[in-house]
């Protein structure tokens, strides 16, 4: 019996211990992301693709994806201020775990078993604006294809830094219907390797 109250109380403590570490990164992330209007210029953008590409007249299509392009370019500038402005948060409080699980403070407790938002972020700003770039000359459609996984990897880093991996990927297979495997698949190669060597999976 008191092997089961001890236990109790180990887990109902890690519990509250786990809730105010995530309360703590959300409002972190909150802080910085408020400055700027990242997550309405990506909703613009995902609702403009889906309005284009069913556009049948090629006339008002040209017209759009000019729009997309402008909207493309302020979003790519508003991340890079973002990614720069996050880069001076306190090294201690950007570790995210990679654990199946999450585990409260694991950033400050089993730091090998964490990577640096900070560098995901510029890892992220730098795909974005790559692909805005469109060096590469892809077609409007896999250009926008491409933006979409780049857009929705760097929102995955986002909810993994404030919960965990496994909430992150559950959240974007119920919103977006896309696996997390499905966007390191569809993100640039450049993005796909940094990121990939970064979070060690």
């Amino acid at each position: 019996m008191e092997l089961l109250i001890l236990a109790t109380l180990i887990l109902v403590g890690a519990s509250i211990l786990k809730s105010a570490d995530q309360r703590r990164r959300i409002a972190l992330l909150g802080s910085h992301l408020g400055n700027y209007q990242i997550e309405k210029l990506m909703e613009n953008l995902t609702e403009g693709y889906l309005r284009c590409l069913g556009e049948d007249d090629p006339e008002r299509r040209t017209q759009i994806w000019a729009l997309l392009d402008d909207t493309e370019r302020k979003l790519s500038t508003q991340f890079s201020n973002f990614a720069a402005e996050f880069s001076r948060v306190d090294q201690r409080e950007a570790r995210v775990s990679t654990l199946p699980i999450a585990i409260p403070f694991a950033g400050r407790f089993l730091p090998a078993a964490t990577f640096d938002v900070r560098r995901a972020f510029a890892i992220h700003a730098h795909g974005i604006a790559e692909v805005m770039r469109n060096d590469a000359h892809r077609t409007h459609k896999a250009k926008a294809y491409m933006m979409s996984a780049e857009l929705f990897l760097m929102q995955h880093t986002c909810h993994w830094f404030c919960k965990s991996k496994a909430v992150a990927s559950a959240r974007m297979l119920a919103r977006h219907k896309t696996a997390y495997q499905q966007l390191i698949d569809a993100v640039s190669p450049g993005t796909r390797s940094a990121y990939l060597e970064l979070t060690g999976q």
